[in-house]
């Protein structure tokens, strides 16, 4: 444990600051937004899950924990689920909240799920909650970040739900591109003999960068 924490140190000094930066609303996406239709939703959507770090990374988490194609298939449908039914019903209604806490509550879910997958549950003799019922919780949370975000936007009074569901298939794209090379390391990782000690090492990342997740959010709300 050890020496998986020492290799994942590092990989942390180097991401977390990029982390912080996950989903800015920038000037440019405005811009396009305004300029672009229904299109540019696609756009910023699927660019927006590209650099949603928290959220790649919880699935990382997930798909590690995780040995067959049927399986993937199935956490990642139920995360989706969950992440479409808070950012397109959230968004529609109004309904928000301070992004820095639900920030802090993902980075939460990242930490979580790098302590399960190190048998953490397990190290304290508790029996770990129900997997795929977490996943479809914590994708209603991570949803209702993205309608936070989507919310951030000056979106007009005109097409209103177009623009929610095309910034939603956005994300969609977003998480699939993304999902295809980390699916493909993770499987051709565990052909390998060194994978316990790159499985140690990522999750104990994971575990890690939600820690500073957690900080830098609640220092934000603060």
């Amino acid at each position: 444990m050890g020496s998986s924490l020492r290799r994942a140190l590092p990989l942390l000094l180097l991401f977390v600051p990029l982390l912080g930066l996950a989903h800015d609303v920038t000037s440019a996406d405005q811009e396009l937004l305004r300029n672009g239709g229904l299109w540019a939703y696609v756009q910023v959507g699927a660019t927006h899950m590209l650099t949603g770090y928290d959220h790649l990374l919880f699935l990382t988490g997930v798909i590690f924990y995780l040995n067959s194609f049927i399986d993937i298939l199935k956490f990642i449908t139920v995360f989706t689920i969950g992440h479409c039914i808070t950012l397109i019903g959230a968004t529609y209604a109004g309904i928000t909240a301070d992004e820095h806490l639900v920030d802090a509550v993902i980075a939460l879910s990242v930490l979580y799920k790098g302590f399960e997958n190190l048998g953490g549950f397990e190290k304290f003799k508790v029996k770990s909650p129900h997997l795929l019922l977490m996943v479809g919780l914590f994708g209603l949370v991570h949803g209702f970040g993205l309608s936070t975000r989507l919310q951030s936007f000056d979106m007009g009074k005109e097409q209103v739900l177009a623009k929610i569901l095309c910034f939603n298939l956005g994300v969609e794209v977003g998480q699939v591109l993304a999902l295809v090379p980390i699916v493909f390391i993770i499987t051709l990782s565990r052909k390998h003999k060194q994978f316990p000690a790159f499985y140690k090492a990522v999750n104990w990342y994971l575990v890690l960068a939600g820690i500073g997740l957690f900080a830098y959010q609640m220092y934000g709300y603060l």
